[in-house]
This record gives C-alpha cells, sequence and structure tokens, in this order.
C-alpha cells in the first residue's frame, strides 16, 4: 500500500473513530504533532512569486466563485479516480 493510500485510509478513520479511539491517536502522535504549520522556503517562494505576479498583473487571476467551481471539481475528479 502506498503512502497516499495509507494517508486517504487514515483520514477516513479519523472521521468515524470514536472518541477513546481518537484520544489514544493523539495521544501516541502529541509529540510529533506541531501546533503551527511552518511553510518550507519552497513553499515561501512560490507565495512570493504569486504575490508578485498579482501585484503585477501577471496572469490570471480568479474570482471566489471561480475558486469555489475549481475546488469542487478537484474534488468531484478526485472522488471519480478513486
Amino acid at each position: 500500500m502506498s503512502s497516499a493510500q495509507i494517508r486517504q485510509r487514515l483520514h477516513d478513520y479519523i472521521d468515524i473513530a470514536e472518541d477513546k479511539k481518537l484520544k489514544a491517536i493523539y495521544t501516541l502522535l502529541r509529540d510529533d504533532i506541531d501546533d503551527g504549520y511552518k511553510l518550507t522556503e519552497e513553499q515561501k517562494a512560490e507565495l512570493d512569486r504569486r504575490s508578485f505576479e498579482y501585484q503585477n498583473c501577471i496572469g490570471r487571476n480568479y474570482s471566489w466563485e471561480e475558486t469555489v467551481a475549481m475546488a469542487k471539481k478537484a474534488v468531484k475528479d478526485r472522488k471519480n479516480n478513486k
């Protein structure tokens, strides 16, 4: 089983697990869980690039409605490809 498959199975399980089991899983992993998300240098560089392009009217920008529609389509496509 691939890492992606394991990750998805764990996500699915956590969504339906009993509170007692969730607490046990959390207790096992809490030292590895960071309360704050830290961007990698690559992610920071990508955000800087996108910010520069937005501020200089380079590339394509999307409205909120277009963004939501694309996100919904991506989720639907992902479910159909399982």
